[in-house]
C-alpha cells in the first residue's frame, strides 16, 4: 500500500490544530490537486481531484469516511474510490510537546486495486508520500504562516 507520513512542528497550542483540523471544510480545499468536496453528513463527504498518474491525468472522486474524531488529538479518515477502484486511510495527530509547541502527523496510504492496480499503485508509491507532505505542510502553513519549522 503506498504510504506517506510527514511531521511538523508549530508554535501554537494544540487546541488551535484541533480547531482546523476537525473541519473538513477547513482542510479539503488544501489537498493537492482539489477540485471540490460535499460534505453528506458530519462524518461522510465527497472529494473531487485532478492528479497525473504516470502520462495521463486523472480526475478521481473519493468518498472519506471519519472512522474517529479524538479531540485534540486525532482525526482518522478511510478513503474509497467513488468512480476509480482505490482503497485507503489516513490521519491528522497532535502532540503536545510543551504547551506552546505541538507536533502534528500526516499520514495517508492509497492502493489502487483491479487491473490496472499495480501499474497505478508504482505511480502512487512516489505520488502519496508527496501528496502527504504537501498537504500537511499546507495545513501547518494556514495555522502558523512561515513560523512553522518542519521535520
Amino acid at each position: 500500500m503506498p504510504y506517506g507520513k510527514h511531521q511538523v512542528d508549530l508554535d501554537i497550542p494544540i487546541e488551535y490544530i484541533w480547531e482546523f483540523v476537525s473541519d473538513m471544510n477547513k482542510w479539503a480545499p488544501l489537498v493537492p490537486g482539489y477540485v471540490t468536496h460535499e460534505i453528506l453528513n458530519t462524518k461522510q463527504s465527497t472529494w473531487t481531484f485532478k492528479g497525473d498518474v504516470g502520462i495521463i491525468q486523472k480526475t478521481v472522486c473519493l468518498q472519506v469516511d471519519i472512522t474517529e474524531w479524538k479531540e485534540p488529538t486525532t482525526v482518522s479518515f478511510r478513503l474509497t474510490g467513488v468512480n476509480e477502484n482505490f482503497d485507503g486511510n489516513g490521519f491528522f495527530e497532535a502532540e503536545e510537546k510543551n504547551e506552546y509547541v505541538t507536533r502534528m502527523t500526516g499520514s495517508l496510504n492509497i492502493t489502487a486495486k483491479g487491473f490496472t492496480g499495480p501499474m497505478i499503485n508504482s505511480v502512487l508509491k512516489s505520488f502519496v508520500p508527496k501528496t502527504t507532505k504537501e498537504l500537511t505542510t499546507a495545513v501547518a502553513n494556514e495555522l502558523v504562516p512561515v513560523t512553522s519549522r518542519s521535520l
